[in-house]
């Protein structure tokens, strides 16, 4: 007997957003490369911008308009292009950007920056070149980095000399680093839901799981996907499966579902159609619903994951639109207007139409909060510290509930938006240490050829 599979997201839908709701102005760097080309918190979104110094661009959710070249401000501060961009799952005001000039600068950006004002116009301002942090150790461009997603001032990061490094960004150094095993650069770096692992994705075809305490390989998948389109990962929460997509022999792209404790051959395999691009998939930890979004075209994908086969179910025909799609990420759910039934905002980057928010909702008739399609989420409080979790402590985030009347950080402490990060890495430190004993050495020269006496201490 026939039967229609029910899903509380089934219906979920997405409009075009209006013109007047998306946000332009600025001029999208040229540089290519395997990052997702925009990064969003609750707060705030990046892309990284064309011109010298590595500029970006750091807009408001709640200030759509026209960005004011020359006039707005940005933040500037790296000596070549900036090439990807993360911030902290625990402080939406925390930014860490990734740049050709081998170097990874971490920015806390300032409450009152205003880029355009309630009016949607741009507004005259500084540009923003102080960075919080400087993490030096990579001998190339810096292509991609990930916060760690439950300890506190961990992060990943591999870059063009094929090595991957974990951070401990509060000391300033390297934890662990994937050394002689790359011969070529990678294409994506994924943690899974408790940061006890990484995946990577590699030009040379194969997929790795790395243990990050260590920096050793502990599976290795040959050639996942016969084609050359860049692969891409995404652990799917805690079912210990993987899903990874990439292109077939003849070019086709597709999707395939891997199972973590044997990796030889995959639990289900999709093809999806010929477009040139690369797929990146967007899965929803808390609601199991995978967002397929293909680089070069307009179209995203909806599907439902199962931990059973055939594992995944596609909901509808997703979102359609003729303006292609440069790059593609999510706001966390603490910044969604929950009470509209926002389970998903997809902000979408184009060429030369801005960025375009994407708002996929769940219809529902009732105002009340609607507690079946919201889960509890992930709050902005780790779960451990760097050193903890380098020690073997291995916990799920902390969660919060989304219900607006209750909605406070985990475990019901701290703001919605996190703890603000203040620290200074030792090199850091170090740097203005000795730029203050060379300001002391200049004072002392002018005293003596003052006559002027002085204890030295």
């Amino acid at each position: 007997m026939f039967k229609i599979r029910q899903s509380k997201y089934r219906h979920i839908f997405c409009d075009q957003p209006k013109a007047e709701l998306c946000y332009s102005g600025f001029r999208v760097a040229t540089a290519t490369g395997e990052t997702q080309y925009i990064k969003a918190s609750t707060k705030y979104w990046a892309v990284a911008m064309f011109g010298g110094g590595g500029p970006v661009v750091v807009g408001r959710h709640d200030r759509p308009g026209r960005f004011e070249d020359g006039t707005s401000p940005i933040l500037k501060g790296h000596h070549g292009a900036v090439l990807d961009m993360e911030w902290s799952p625990f402080d939406d005001s925390f930014l860490a950007t990734g740049s050709e000039d081998s170097t990874i600068k971490l920015w806390s950006i300032p409450d009152d920056w205003e880029p355009t004002d309630e009016k949607g116009l741009g507004k005259k301002g500084n540009d923003f070149s102080e960075a919080m942090v400087e993490l030096e150790g990579h001998a190339k461009r810096v292509t991609l980095m990930r916060f760690h997603p439950t300890a506190s001032n961990t992060m990943l990061s591999t870059s063009a000399d094929h090595t991957v490094k974990v951070w401990d960004i509060e000391a300033g150094t390297t934890v662990t680093s994937l050394d002689g095993e790359l011969s070529d650069l990678s294409q994506d770096i994924v943690w899974d839901v408790r940061g006890d692992k990484y995946g990577i994705s590699n030009k040379d075809k194969a997929i790795r799981l790395v243990d990050p305490r260590t920096g050793a390989v502990t599976s290795k998948l040959e050639k996942a996907h016969e084609g050359s389109k860049s692969v891409k990962l995404s652990f799917l929460g805690e079912s210990g499966k993987m899903l990874s997509t990439g292109s077939t022999k003849q070019s086709g792209r597709e999707l395939k579902i891997w199972d973590l404790k044997k990796m030889d051959t995959p639990l289900h395999s999709e093809t999806i159609d010929t477009a040139s691009g690369a797929l990146m998939p967007l899965y929803d930890q808390d609601t199991s619903v995978l967002y397929l979004c293909g680089k070069g075209d307009g179209i995203i994908r909806l599907y439902e994951f199962e931990n059973k086969a055939p594992y995944l179910h596609k909901l509808n025909d997703g979102f359609r639109s003729t303006t292609p799609g440069k790059g593609y990420c999510t706001v966390p759910k603490r910044g969604l207007n929950i009470m509209s039934c926002e389970t998903t905002r997809i902000m979408k980057l184009t060429n030369k139409d801005g960025i375009h928010p994407l708002h996929f909702t769940v219809p529902r008739k009732s105002d009340a909060f609607q507690d079946d399609i919201f889960p509890p989420t992930a709050a902005p409080t780790p779960s451990h510290s760097c050193e903890e979790w380098f020690k073997g402590s291995s916990k799920l985030p902390k969660t919060m509930k989304l219900d607006p009347t209750s909605m406070s950080g985990g475990a019901g402490k701290g703001p919605v938006g996190g703890k603000r990060v203040s620290i200074k890495s030792v090199p850091t430190l170090s740097r203005e240490i000795d730029a203050l004993k060379k300001h002391v050495e200049y004072l002392e020269g002018k005293l003596k050829a003052a006559n002027i006496a002085y204890d030295p201490m």
